[in-house]
């Protein structure tokens, strides 16, 4: 069985024949330990853990198109003030890998949107397809792993463009403007997938919000509901008319107060469920859901970071989940700096043997930890 039929058996309840076995992403800090501990640099990381292939996007722009020229505002030797492309001013530092600071937004009400965001939501233009988009058509047709398409992001966007502290107030102080912005971004990204949904079979839906933190929603529920859900319902319904049934979110920190809504809304899948200190835990997600509610991630980042021991027993502790099917295993957001090689390589075995039961898998590199 190939990653593509593989990933569309474990997400329908089929009959896969072991678990979907891949991970998000590892931070730049954890890689640069790792080079550290003896992992090769230039390293694949899917080649090298043996790990199924699942990341493979669309490639379209469904965002601001053209993006705003990147500005040099101010440089000193260990720090850069600069505009981005999406209008927001930030202050980096050279060293290190700080989050950057954001210092100033475009956005900032209906004038500036009309005047520079609006007409960069303009659908369906050349430049948001890639030059080589008839070759990925046709390389497509014949793939053997899962082509997932993006379909963007109705608040979190907003938010980079605008600035929390900012798109908090617009919400209710000008709740019209706020409504408009949803509604283009929704347009945009409807008007610009279809032609890839008319030439591409798809085998999953990537949305992206960020619109909740360690204490629940940035937004409330009722807003959300109002305001977001109708639009997201336009999307879901183009997707699945498409044949795309599986549509994933990437929203941090805890989206309990929210699930609900997008369930309702057509969003289908929670995506990379951050146990966190909220405690947010698969196995009690699918209690409450049942098989309406498919998830990717959730496994305790905190837990690959501990012990041999506990990575062991959580890995027995999600084995029934797993074997329930409509649940992508991986850690809970990017693999963290304080997880040690050592124990990474584990983890990946111990899957490998017990959730995958050794069947056609990858090969992987010898371990480091096994030639020390």
């Amino acid at each position: 069985m190939n990653d593509r039929r593989r990933f569309l058996e474990v997400m329908h309840y089929g009959s896969p024949d072991r678990a979907f076995f891949t991970d998000f992403s590892y931070t730049e800090d954890t890689l640069d330990n790792w080079y550290g501990q003896g992992l090769p640099r230039g390293t694949d990381m899917d080649a090298y853990f043996g790990l199924d292939s699942f990341w493979t996007a669309a490639g379209l722009n469904i965002s601001l198109s053209p993006g705003f020229p990147r500005q040099v505002i101010e440089e000193t030797e260990n720090r850069i003030v600069e505009r981005q492309s999406d209008g927001v001013t930030v202050l980096r530092q050279k060293k290190g890998r700080t989050i950057p600071h954001e210092i100033d937004h475009l956005l900032k009400d209906r004038a500036s949107w009309e005047e520079h965001y609006k007409p960069r939501l303009v659908p369906n233009t050349a430049a948001r397809y890639p030059k080589d988009w008839a070759d990925r058509v046709q390389r497509w047709k014949e793939r053997d792993y899962p082509v997932v398409i993006n379909g963007g992001s109705l608040y979190g966007w907003i938010r980079d463009w605008m600035g929390m502290e900012a798109v908090s107030y617009v919400i209710y102080d000008d709740a019209a403007l706020f409504e408009e912005m949803v509604e283009t971004v929704a347009d945009c990204i409807l008007g610009t997938v279809e032609r890839a949904l008319n030439e591409v079979q798809f085998d999953a839906v990537s949305m992206w919000e960020d619109m909740c933190y360690r204490a629940g929603p940035l937004v409330s529920p009722a807003t959300f509901k109002r305001v977001m859900v109708p639009h997201y319902k336009r999307l879901t319904e183009r997707f699945r008319k498409a044949g795309i049934d599986v549509i994933y979110l990437d929203c941090d920190g805890d989206p309990r107060l929210l699930v609900p809504h997008w369930l309702d809304a057509g969003v289908n899948c929670m995506f990379p469920i951050e146990v966190g200190t909220w405690g947010l835990d698969v196995v009690e997600l699918r209690k409450q859901y049942g098989r309406d509610l498919l998830m990717m991630g959730g496994f305790s980042k905190r837990i690959l970071a501990h012990s041999r021991e506990a990575i062991s027993a959580e890995i027995d502790r999600l084995a029934p989940l797993i074997e329930q099917g409509g649940y992508v295993s991986f850690c809970d957001h990017r693999v963290s700096p304080d997880v040690p090689l050592a124990y990474y390589d584990y983890y990946i075995d111990t899957v490998r043997e017990r959730w995958c039961k050794g069947l056609n898998l990858r090969p992987r590199q010898t371990p480091v930890s096994a030639k020390a």
